[in-house]
Parts: structure tokens; C-alpha cells; sequence
């Protein structure tokens, strides 16, 4: 037994025993990783570069890369660094600062998606209102809103978290320092408080999803009563890859923070993480840049040169 005061880091989850393993899962770690910052880095270079390309999909679409970039480095490095030192440890102010930008990354993510959904909404729906639904001064404060509510909701559960007493010990069944492990550790009833706050987020976040589906209802509609099958190929074109990413993200996430307890383990727990944490900021370039032609010439033209 053990509290919060006496807790000076925190133990991970170990990955496979033999050395072998381990580095093993240092090699696929680094791989997904040197993919994604590859890949983000290659999106944001080219947006910023090609000024064809200022447009507010595209500016949103840089925003989430960035975002993708700061997830994807918050967990991965310490877990390759513990597979190759074979170690576990994790500090305590480490485990905080994880906390808090997973939550702010992950959060402003999906406010971002959210924007982006209207956006596509305003674009094949409403498309002779969308300058003035969408210039740049209203694009500037979506994402900065986004920006600002990934901050927020960061403070709010890092700071609660951390302050309930911790007294079941230090260690957490992750391979990176997530809200549902540290709670484990809490006292029998003094997690409740933390509870409460993440029914809030989680109406919150509930309220953006819906959003998002009402706008593809209306997206769809709109684009099956255009007359011309280019038009709807180039109107899907542009729509799939974001649902794609929205349905990956959404999918894993909830299914993290929401399954069952009884159908809970450490083998499913890390998958579901991997699955969220680190599988979308890997695979979302590569999603919207298979279907957007727009992005394929311009990422050509910068390859080349």
C-alpha cells in the first residue's frame, strides 16, 4: 500500500520477457513512428508550400496533422526507450505531462474533425455561402477554439487525476500513462470525483458526434441528388477520407473508454491504445492522400523537386 505523496514515478507495462521481443517491438514502434512523422510531415510541408492549397479543408487538414505529429510523440518514444533499455519506469511529473498532452491532442483532434465534418457540410450543401461561412477569420477561430477546448479539458482531468490519492501501488497495466489505468490505483471511493467530470466530457463529446453524423446525413443527400456521376465521385472524393478517419478514431476511442469491464484485459486494453493512440496518426495520410488528387499532384511536385 502506497499514496500519491510517496509516489515518486510510476511502472508500464512490460512488453514480452526475452530481449528478442523486445526489440522487436522497438523496430515496429520506430517503423509506425518514422511512418507517420514521414508522412504528417510530408502533408504539412505541402500545404504550407503550395499555394493552391490555402484553402480552409486544407488548413484543417494541416492542423490535424500537426495534431497526429504531437500524439503519435507523446507515447511512442518512452516505450521505445523502455524496450531498448528494458526498463519500465516512468516518472511521476513524466506520467502527468503524458496525461496532459495525450488528452489535449486527442481531444483537440476530435474537435477538429468535428469542424471538419461542417466544412465538408457547408462545402457540398451550402456552396455559394461557403466564403462567407468559411473565410479565413472564421477558420482561424475554429481552430483556435479546437486548439483551446484540447487545452481545457487537458487541465481539467490531468490536474483532477492527480490529485486523488494513489493506494494501490504504482503500477499501470500500459505501455503509456493513460486516465482509466491511474484510476485502478485510486482509493476505493475517491475516484468518483474524476467519474463525474468524464460523464461531462464524454456528453460533450457525444453531443460533437452526433453533429458529425447529422452532417453526413445531410452530405450524403445533397450528393445523391447531384445529376452527373463525376459530380458525385469528385463530392465522395472529397468526403470519404475524412469519415474514414472520423469512423477509425471514434471507433477505438469509445470503444477504449467504453467497453465492459468484463470483457477488460491488459492484452485488449493495449491493443484497443494502439489502436487509437497510435494507428491513426500512422494511417490518416496515407487515407487522405489515396483519394484526394488535389494533394497527390501537389506532394508529386514537391517529391520532385
Amino acid at each position: 500500500m502506497s499514496n500519491s505523496s510517496s509516489i515518486t514515478h510510476f511502472l508500464l507495462l512490460p512488453f514480452p520477457g526475452t530481449r528478442q521481443l523486445q526489440l522487436l517491438h522497438f523496430c515496429l514502434f520506430l517503423a509506425i513512428y518514422l511512418a507517420a512523422l514521414l508522412g504528417n510531415g510530408l502533408i504539412i510541408t505541402t500545404i504550407a508550400w503550395d499555394h493552391h492549397l490555402h484553402t480552409p479543408m486544407y488548413f484543417f487538414l494541416l492542423n490535424l496533422a500537426l495534431l497526429d505529429l504531437g500524439a503519435i510523440s507523446t507515447t511512442i518514444p518512452k516505450s521505445m526507450a523502455n524496450s531498448l533499455r528494458d526498463t519500465r519506469d516512468i516518472s511521476y511529473a513524466g506520467c502527468a505531462t503524458q496525461v496532459f498532452f495525450i488528452l489535449f491532442l486527442l481531444s483537440a483532434e476530435y474537435f477538429l474533425l468535428t469542424t471538419m465534418s461542417y466544412d465538408r457540410y457547408v462545402a457540398i450543401c451550402r456552396p455559394l455561402h461557403y466564403e462567407t461561412l468559411l473565410g479565413s477569420r472564421v477558420c482561424l477561430h475554429l481552430v483556435a477554439a479546437a486548439w483551446a477546448f484540447g487545452v481545457l479539458f487537458a487541465l481539467l482531468h490531468t490536474a483532477n487525476t492527480f490529485s486523488l490519492p494513489l493506494c494501490q501501488g504504482n503500477a499501470l497495466h500500459h505501455f503509456f500513462c493513460e486516465i482509466p489505468q491511474i484510476l485502478k490505483l485510486s482509493c476505493s471511493t475517491s475516484y468518483l470525483r474524476e467519474l463525474w467530470l468524464i460523464v461531462v466530457t464524454a456528453c460533450f463529446f457525444f453531443v460533437c458526434f452526433v453533429l458529425i453524423v447529422v452532417s453526413y446525413v445531410q452530405i450524403f443527400r445533397a450528393v445523391l441528388r447531384i445529376p452527373s456521376q463525376q459530380g458525385r465521385h469528385k463530392a465522395f472524393a472529397t468526403c470519404l477520407p475524412h469519415l474514414a478517419v472520423v469512423s477509425l478514431f471514434v471507433s477505438t476511442a469509445f470503444f477504449a473508454y467504453l467497453k465492459p469491464s468484463s470483457i477488460s484485459s491488459s492484452s485488449l486494453d493495449l491493443v484497443v491504445s494502439v489502436l487509437y493512440s497510435v494507428v491513426p496518426p500512422a494511417v490518416n495520410p496515407l487515407i487522405y492522400s489515396l483519394r484526394n488528387q488535389e494533394l497527390k499532384a501537389a506532394l508529386k511536385k514537391q517529391v520532385t523537386k
